[in-house]
């Protein structure tokens, strides 16, 4: 990308004014909504701290956001090339379909044309656009109370054994394990580095992945058998808040998190936790240091351990430790978030303008540390 994205107020003050300038350069993914749109849409404006901007459709995409009804951010694209607009049409109006390459060059178009024209209009494929929506579209739909069949459907699976083997693959239980009263509920957060699970009670956090992390599926087995059977889908006064607040952080405007947290653990686990906590955003510390701070400098490889143990990810920031080498060593949600986070949290160390300083709430000044 030749265009670098301005500051995030600069673009929030462009989507008030519905400034054509930034079209196709610029797009605002809502948090709250799940909805990516372009900087001139005509709906109605969401609130500052629920909006982080990409620079490309495809990155809105990955971010596990979907395309606006109203302004169709995708269509600028799918105007000037007719493969593109005839396969978002089929997708939009097929929404049961499993793609796949062999339904594409039945449709009669080339390969590696429709590769190469989604991937230099969105920054990505046209299969990985149409897998991006399926399963995150049934998780929606069971989360608002809708019947399995229909999010069977929503996800575009053609049989109910298929869509509750995905299901499986993901949170490691059938949709029907997490149906019913619960104690705690699970629900989908997106964010510029990708999709989250979130799984919280009336009153706390208990677990915030990304989806892709491996050790998902057990942690969540953990949290089942600890709520005894008690985990549904749904959203809570509390998954609102952290949603909020990860929002806020993406874009630039809050380092320190005050939703509250539970974490079931060991004292040790929870002294390494707690420390982890104090990192400021913007610095690292080592295994060593971790163990040094919580009075046990022999007790590196526990630390590390315990580290990995963490489920509750960013807002306990096990991203922050790194090797004595000055290495970035393992992350369940990959390295390549792990240097983007590291990046991110870069620019809270930069003073703010003199004429524009922040409330300590904002800056990730001296608060206390999130309840446990």
């Amino acid at each position: 990308m030749l265009f670098d994205l301005p500051d995030h107020e600069t673009l929030y003050q462009a989507l008030l004014a519905r400034d054509p300038h930034y079209d196709g350069q610029a797009y605002v993914c809502v948090a709250t909504t799940g909805i990516f749109c372009r900087l001139t849409c005509p709906a109605r404006k969401p609130r500052r701290e629920n909006c982080s901007f990409q620079a490309t459709i495809g990155a809105c995409i990955e971010a596990g956001f979907r395309p606006c009804k109203r302004c169709h951010p995708l269509q600028a694209a799918a105007s000037q090339d007719p493969t593109i607009a005839a396969l978002l049409e089929a997708l939009d109006a097929r929404p049961d379909i499993r793609w796949s390459e062999a339904r594409i060059a039945a449709l009669g178009h080339d390969l590696s044309t429709v590769r190469r024209a989604f991937k230099r209009h969105y920054g990505m494929t046209f299969l990985e656009m149409a897998r991006q929506r399926r399963l995150r579209e049934g998780f929606e739909t069971l989360a608002g109370g809708g019947k399995m069949i229909t999010a069977q459907h929503e996800a575009g699976f053609g049989s109910p054994s298929a869509f509750r083997a995905a299901f499986a693959r993901l949170l490691g239980c059938l949709p029907s394990e997490l149906r019913g009263p619960a104690v705690l509920k699970a629900s989908w957060i997106a964010t510029p580095l990708g999709d989250m699970i979130a799984v919280a009670s009336e009153t706390h956090l208990h677990l915030l992945e990304f989806t892709e992390r491996k050790a998902l599926p057990a942690e969540l087995k953990k949290l089942r058998q600890a709520s005894r059977g008690c985990l549904g889908i749904g959203r809570t006064a509390i998954t609102e808040q952290a949603e909020t607040e990860l929002a806020a952080f993406f874009a630039g405007r809050m380092a320190r998190f005050q939703t509250p947290l539970h974490q079931a653990g060991s004292a040790f686990s929870r002294a390494v936790w707690d420390a982890l906590c104090e990192i400021p955003a913007g610095e690292t510390r080592s295994y060593a240091e971790i163990a040094r701070l919580i009075g046990n400098p022999a007790a590196t490889r526990a630390v590390a351990r315990a580290n990995g143990a963490n489920q509750i990810a960013l807002m306990v920031p096990c991203h922050r430790v790194i090797g004595a080498d000055g290495s970035l060593t393992g992350y369940g949600g990959g390295l390549w978030r792990k240097q983007r986070l590291l990046e991110i949290e870069r620019d809270y160390r930069r003073p703010p303008p003199a004429s524009h300083q922040p409330s300590e709430a904002l800056s990730g000044g001296p608060l206390p540390p999130p309840a446990r």
